[in-house]
């Protein structure tokens, strides 16, 4: 009789694991299999070379931070249970990021058709793995075979408008790691601040680092605080984010915006600036690129500085091939308003402002292109026919995307209303969020490649990824609610493409995936519409 309850008790653990089985983003095949996989101190991690060891490592650390499990990794299986991970050489050219994953009651087995790939297939199993729970865990048994629909799949964060700690910065790169995403765009100077340490100009540290105070409230704002609020991260301190993403496979992608959004430089230095006689300092507010000027002047400081400061941008971020220079919002009646300005049009024979910003953007693309790098620019940049389709174009407006696409440009998609995660993303967030809705149902039904584009248009779309702008989120926790779960809408579309996602299915797992929101520490929006059985809201 208890033999029979034992095996009654255990036919029913393994039934409730099969219903509960999900991940996100959704995979190219999962098969459900009966039994489980028990996790416990006893397991053993099999790891030989220097890229299994590096996923293994990741897990055994994931392991023990969240379930307190200390698992040791060993070359070689023995008697013990085993979670054997491989990388898996094969003839065929594979995408960059295939594996295929099987728990059995037995074992586990990853193996990666590439370094990256065994790392995903990671990825998967923790997602398999119960959120709830401690010392032993109930692993169904499943077969995962899985690889990307795009290339790239990244996240953006602004620290300028409300700076962050490393260790933060860490924890964000760690989301997008469980994720799949591999690309972190850094949006590392603006209006409001330079973040990058320069030893060629330590004003921008000890002056444009910092602004004066910040405005209270929603923009235009009830006033502002006194308060003294900067800072900048050293060269030590990103290459440390730089290398914590690496082990990640995460690219990051440093962002200098020029040569508007400048008023950090020209506080600075104000030989930089159209108007050198006004009064000078970082921005307290947000939004005030046509109420206070922040363009660089063309004159021989700017460009020799544009020169200085991406070589100093490359040899902090020597890994990436790619940097971001922005141009995008430069308004340019600053320069229409310039005498000098307007000398230099002259003797160049420009037509209208608009080149001035196209001048000044070729010294930053040529410079980033002699270091051998690829230079990525909001998708103003499509307004100068001479920069060459060498730039990559990120879109963050309305369908220009589709238009770069089909003009021949490489394109990461990121239009506003459907990537932007610091809009509103359900009623009476007024005051802590910019205005607008950007619910999960808009995030998640975002076609990055639509079917009017031809199929040689479609090859330019590279990926995407969703954009953390931080005005009003001053702190991580705030930053968290506003990424989750629109975060994990964003990593399906780039990672499942079109065809593998499915709304109805989506909002199911997201039982699941708050659980491990909850599991993770990490703050989250539960405000979801036709959830089904997920009660939460």
């Amino acid at each position: 009789m208890k033999k029979t309850l034992l095996t009654l008790c255990a036919g029913l653990s393994a039934a409730l694991s099969f219903a509960q089985i999900s991940i996100i983003p959704e995979p190219l095949k999962l098969e459900q299999r009966p039994g489980v996989f028990l996790l416990n101190n006893h397991v053993e991690i099999v790891a030989a070379s220097v890229d299994e060891q590096q996923s293994a490592r990741f897990l055994s650390e994931y392991l023990h931070k969240h379930y307190g499990l200390k698992l040791s990794t060993v070359a070689q299986a023995g008697a013990k249970p085993a979670i054997v991970l491989a990388v898996k050489n094969v003839a065929t050219p594979v995408v960059a990021g295939e594996y295929e994953l099987t728990v059995a009651p037995e074992q586990i087995r990853l193996h990666g058709f590439n370094p990256q790939g065994l790392f995903y297939a990671v990825q998967s199993l923790i997602q398999l793995i119960p959120a709830k729970g401690y010392w032993q865990l109930e692993v169904p048994a499943a077969y995962v075979y899985d690889k990307p629909a795009f290339e790239y799949r990244g996240m953006h964060f602004d620290v300028v408008r409300h700076m962050f700690t490393v260790d933060e910065i860490k924890k964000y790169i760690d989301y997008l790691a469980l994720h799949k995403m591999n690309y972190f765009h850094w949006h590392l100077t603006d209006d409001q601040g330079w973040r990058i340490e320069s030893a060629k100009y330590p004003k921008l540290n000890t002056v444009g680092a910092y602004r004066e105070g910040t405005i209270i409230g929603m923009f235009p704002g009830t006033g502002f605080d006194s308060t003294r609020y900067g800072g900048y991260y050293t060269v030590a301190q990103m290459r440390e984010v730089v290398d914590y993403a690496k082990e990640r496979y995460i690219t990051v992608i440093p962002e200098a915006d020029i040569p508007a959004h400048c008023m950090a430089v020209i506080a600075a230095y104000p030989e930089m600036s159209t108007t050198p006689d006004s009064i000078r300092k970082p921005a307290s507010t947000w939004g005030i690129y046509n109420r206070q000027n922040n363009v660089l002047a063309p004159n021989p400081y700017t460009f020799q500085f544009l020169k200085d400061i991406f070589n100093e941008l490359i040899d902090i971020f020597h890994d990436s091939p790619y940097i971001h220079f922005g141009a995008d919002e430069a308004s340019r009646m600053w320069w229409r308003a310039s005498p000098e300005s307007q000398e230099f049009m002259r003797r160049h024979n420009m037509k209208d402002e608009g080149e001035i910003q196209d001048y000044l953007v070729r010294i930053a693309v040529e410079t980033i292109q002699k270091r051998g790098k690829i230079a990525v620019g909001w998708d103003e940049i499509m307004n100068d026919a001479q920069l060459g389709k060498e730039v990559v174009v990120m879109n963050w407006r309305g369908t220009r995307g589709i238009e770069a696409a089909n003009r021949g440009y490489q394109v990461i998609m990121t239009p506003s209303r459907f990537s932007y995660l610091n809009i509103m993303q359900k009623p009476n967030e007024e005051m802590t969020a910019h205005r607008g809705m950007t619910t999960l149902d808009v995030v998640y039904g975002y076609n990055p490649v639509p079917d009017t584009l031809s199929a040689q248009a479609a090859k330019n779309i590279m990926g995407g990824q969703g954009c953390m702008w931080t005005e009003y989120y001053p702190t991580f926790s705030k930053v968290e609610y506003a990424l989750f779960p629109r975060m994990s809408a964003i990593a399906e579309t780039f990672w499942s493409g079109q065809e593998r996602k499915d709304l109805g299915r989506f909002k199911q797992k997201l039982s699941k995936q708050f659980d491990l929101y909850d599991l993770w520490g990490a703050q989250y929006c539960t405000y979801v519409v036709d959830i089904g059985d997920v009660k939460r809201r």
